[in-house]
C-alpha cells in the first residue's frame, strides 16, 4: 500500500500552531485540515482561536466552522471526515497538513483508529449524569481515576460530557475508554506522518502567550461572544468549552470579570498542561522549540529543514 505523506503540527494552546501549519504550506503547496475539536463549531471564533482569513494567508483549511452547536461531532465523526479532506488534498496535489491540539482526534486519524461503537445503557447513562450534577465534577472524576486513570489525566472536571460517556462505557460494558482505544488500533496506517510539535522550554514563556491570548480575546469581544450562549444547556458543546463556561459567574452577578479573566487564564494553562502531557506519550514527535532561536524565522527554518528530509526520503522509498 502506497502511504500518503502527512505533516501534523501538534503543541498546546498558543504554541504557535497555525502560523507555523500555514508557513509549512505556503513552503511545499500544502493545505490544512484542522484537528481542533472547538474550532469545528460556528459562531465559535474567538474563545476557539479560529484563525482569521488574514491568518490563513490564502491557504485552504477544512474542517473549520461547519457545524452548529447543538450538533454533537465524536471522534469516529471526525476521522471520517479528516481521511475524506486528506485524500481530496493528496488527489489535488497537495501536501496534507494536519494542525491542532486536540490529541485524540490528531491519534485518532493518522493511527488509523478503527471504531467499533459499544453501546451504553441509556438508564446507566441517566444516572451518571445526575450524580454528575449532584456530586460535582471533582467526585465523578476521582471514581473515574481509580477505573480508568489514563483516561482522567486528560479530562478536566467540567468536562461532563466526556466523564459521563467514560463511566457509562465502563458501567455498561466493562471496558474502560484506555481498553477500547487500545483495541481499536489497526496494525497499518494509510499515512506516513511527520510530527512536528511546539513547546517551551521555560513554561513561563508559554504561560505569558496563553495569558496575553486571553487578554487579546477579551479586547476583540469574547465578552459579548460568551453572552450569546449563556443560556444554553449545560450539555452543549459551547457551553463547556474553555473562554465561556469561565465567564457564567460574571454573567450571573457571582464573581467580577476580573476574577472571571484570571479563571480563564488559568483553566487555558492547565488545557496546555494536558495537552502536553498528551503529546509527550508519543515518540515520533520532532519536538521545536522557539525559546531556542533568536527570532521566528530561523525556528521556521529549521521545521523547514526537518520536513524537507521527511519528503526527500518519503521520495526515495
Amino acid at each position: 500500500m502506497e502511504k500518503i505523506p502527512v505533516i501534523a503540527v501538534v503543541g498546546p494552546t498558543a504554541s504557535g500552531k497555525t502560523a507555523l501549519a500555514v508557513e509549512l504550506a505556503k513552503k511545499f503547496n500544502g493545505q490544512i485540515v484542522s484537528a481542533d475539536s472547538m474550532q469545528i463549531y460556528k459562531g465559535m471564533n474567538i474563545a476557539t482561536a479560529k484563525p482569521t482569513e488574514e491568518e490563513k494567508c490564502g491557504i485552504k483549511h477544512f474542517l473549520i466552522d461547519f457545524l452548529p452547536t447543538d450538533v454533537r461531532f465524536s471522534v469516529a465523526d471526525y476521522v471520517s471526515a479528516a481521511q475524506k479532506c486528506i485524500s481530496e488534498i493528496n488527489g489535488n496535489g497537495y501536501l496534507p497538513i494536519v494542525a491542532g491540539g486536540t490529541g485524540l482526534y490528531v491519534d485518532s486519524l493518522l493511527q488509523n483508529i478503527s471504531f467499533c461503537p459499544q453501546k451504553t445503557d441509556d438508564n446507566i447513562r441517566k444516572r451518571i449524569s445526575d450524580e454528575y450534577d449532584s456530586l460535582g465534577g471533582e467526585n465523578l472524576l476521582l471514581r473515574l481515576k481509580e477505573i480508568d486513570p489514563e483516561t482522567a489525566l486528560r479530562l478536566h472536571p467540567s468536562d461532563k460530557s466526556r466523564i459521563v460517556r467514560a463511566l457509562s462505557l465502563f458501567y455498561s460494558t466493562g471496558t474502560t475508554m484506555t481498553q477500547q482505544y487500545a483495541n481499536s488500533r489497526l496494525s497499518e496506517s494509510p499515512y506516513e506522518t511527520l510530527y512536528i510539535g511546539i513547546n517551551y522550554h521555560n513554561r513561563e514563556i508559554l504561560y505569558s502567550r496563553i495569558n496575553a491570548r486571553v487578554d487579546t480575546m477579551l479586547q476583540n469581544g469574547l465578552l459579548n461572544e460568551a453572552k450569546e450562549y449563556f443560556d444554553l444547556s449545560s450539555d452543549t458543546t459551547a457551553s463547556q468549552a474553555i473562554g465561556y463556561k469561565e465567564l457564567s459567574p460574571y454573567f450571573k452577578g457571582e464573581k467580577s470579570l476580573e476574577e472571571c479573566t484570571e479563571s480563564l487564564k488559568r483553566e487555558t494553562r492547565r488545557y496546555a498542561k494536558r495537552q502536553l502531557t498528551w503529546f509527550r506519550r508519543n515518540e515520533n514527535i520532532n519536538w521545536i522549540y522557539p525559546d531556542d532561536y533568536e527570532n521566528t524565522d530561523d525556528m521556521v527554518k529549521n521545521a523547514f529543514l526537518i520536513a524537507e528530509n521527511f519528503l526527500r526520503r518519503y521520495a526515495d522509498e
